[in-house]
């Protein structure tokens, strides 16, 4: 298959690095065709411009030459997996910024019947099956008093954009700075397992 891994974490020498490398790895020795993109590596410019927004409909006019490499990319992809910390119950902003950027009317979705009002169709047929790999600081239980909103926008937002049989796999280590080094590794192994699967 060909896999999108996109990642978005600051630090090279990261945990959450080290689960990306482990992703890239797995996927090359089981013989698929990996397109890595590290968010923070290619200086991905996560703000939404004024341009940007006022051409948010207008397919394919909002297919800025900044934008569409992105878009190639995304297009290309046989299965995507994302890599990433959770960061104050959220997405990094460089992530978000990612989403709103590069998931646009006419690429993952278009609006049947125009305008506002049309109905939504998700548009990327092409992915047939997406996983979200994360980290925590907070542990499991006070993530779940917030709603763990990350997991929650994976799951519905995933399975409504990628239209697969069941939502995205989401693979989650929580309170991962009280972790010892071998609940890091079984993770790393969890990770590498469920990536085998493809």
């Amino acid at each position: 298959m060909r896999v999108h891994v996109v990642h978005a974490h600051p630090v090279e020498t990261s945990y959450n690095r080290a689960l990306f490398d482990a992703v890239v790895g797995e996927l090359i020795d089981n013989g698929h065709e990996v397109d890595a993109l590290n968010l923070y590596d290619e200086q991905f410019g996560a703000v939404l411009s004024r341009e940007e927004r006022l051409n948010y409909h207008e397919v394919p006019g909002n297919l800025t030459p900044a934008i569409k490499p992105y878009v190639d990319r995304l297009r290309a992809a046989e299965a995507i997996v994302f890599v990433h910390p959770v960061w104050n119950y959220g997405y990094p902003a460089i992530l978000k910024g990612y989403f709103d950027r590069i998931f646009l009317p006419g690429v993952s979705f278009v609006m049947e019947g125009g305008g506002d009002r049309g109905r939504l169709v998700p548009n990327l047929t092409n992915i047939k099956k997406a996983i979200f790999i994360t980290t925590y600081g907070g542990n499991r239980w006070r993530t779940m008093l917030m709603g763990d909103p990350p997991r929650r926008i994976a799951r519905r937002w995933g399975w409504a954009t990628f239209r697969g049989r069941m939502p995205p796999k989401y693979l989650a280590l929580y309170d991962m700075n009280n972790c010892t080094p071998e609940q890091l590794t079984g993770f790393i192994q969890t990770v590498r397992s469920e990536i085998g699967k493809f």
